[in-house]
Order: C-alpha cells, then structure tokens, then sequence
C-alpha cells in the first residue's frame, strides 16, 4: 500500500512541477519580476534564476512522473521546496507585500492580500511528499525500475 501512495505522491508533487514550471516558462519574464520581487538577489541574478527555474520545475515535474531518477528527484523537490519556504518567510518578516510568482505572475501586490500562511503550508505540504517518496525504496510505475534495474534485490522466496 505505501508504495501506491508513493505513486500517487509522486504525481502529485510532479503534476505541480509541471504546471509551475509550464506557465512560467510561457512567461519567463514575469518569473523574473517574480525573482526580483524577493528582494534577495543581487545583481542580474534574478534574470538567470527566473529563466532557469521553470526549466528545473519542469524536469523535476517529468522526472516523478515518469519515475526517471526518483529518489534524486524527491530530494531536490524537498530542498527546492524549503529554499521556497525561507524566501516567503524572508519577505513576510520584511513586511513585503508580494505574490509568490508559485504560479507564474508574481510581484507587489496591495497590502494585506497576500497569502504567506497559506502559501507556506502548501509548500510544507508538497515538501512532506517529497520527502515520503524519498523514504520509499521504489514506488510502481517507473523507468527506474527499466533502466536502473537492482542487481542485488534478493530472490522471492514462496511462502509455506
């Protein structure tokens, strides 16, 4: 049973790689304005995060799909995850108004309206799936299991 839930942990965490990464890189330049809003960069280093992340979202995404590199997937998943928590905390101590840029846009916006409980608890949330499907030794489903067979797995013995 923890393995289906592994599965299914593992399409959900990479269904939102791919829809997050998706829509920023149909707008690579509001993902930028998204890094910039954070006000933790220096320099043009906004513009080179803001274009390299929806690729790396977007990897992330197909590789737990597919269950390509799964476990190295989960893992970066998780840290990716906590890098985002530290930023939304970051401008909610500052008392920056900002929208994450989670889903593309991204940006000021009016006092008050944004959402940083909410955003941080979904971001916790996903990062607790990340680390499941890290737990997990193999989950069904994957091209893992095709390409990086296990040559030491121990043979099945049939049960009395």
């Amino acid at each position: 049973m923890r393995a289906w839930l592994g599965l299914l942990a593992r399409w959900v965490l990479g269904g939102v790689w791919l829809y997050a990464g998706g829509v920023k890189l149909a707008d690579p330049w509001a993902s930028v304005a998204a890094v910039r809003a954070y006000e933790l960069l220096p320099g043009s280093t906004p513009v080179f995060v803001g274009h390299a992340l929806p690729i790396l979202e977007v990897a992330l995404g197909a590789c737990l799909v597919l269950g390509l590199l799964t476990r190295a997937s989960a893992a970066l998943s998780a840290g990716l995850l906590l890098v985002f928590v530290a930023g939304i905390v970051s401008v909610w101590v500052r008392g920056i108004e900002i929208d994450c840029g989670c889903f593309g846009g991204g940006g000021s916006v009016p006092d008050g309206s944004s959402a940083y409980p909410l955003e941080i608890a979904r971001d916790l949330g996903l990062t607790a799936l990340a680390l499941f499907v890290l737990a997990l030794r193999r989950t069904p489903l994957t091209l893992d299991r095709v390409l990086l067979p296990r040559t030491t797995e121990p043979e099945e013995t049939p049960h009395a």
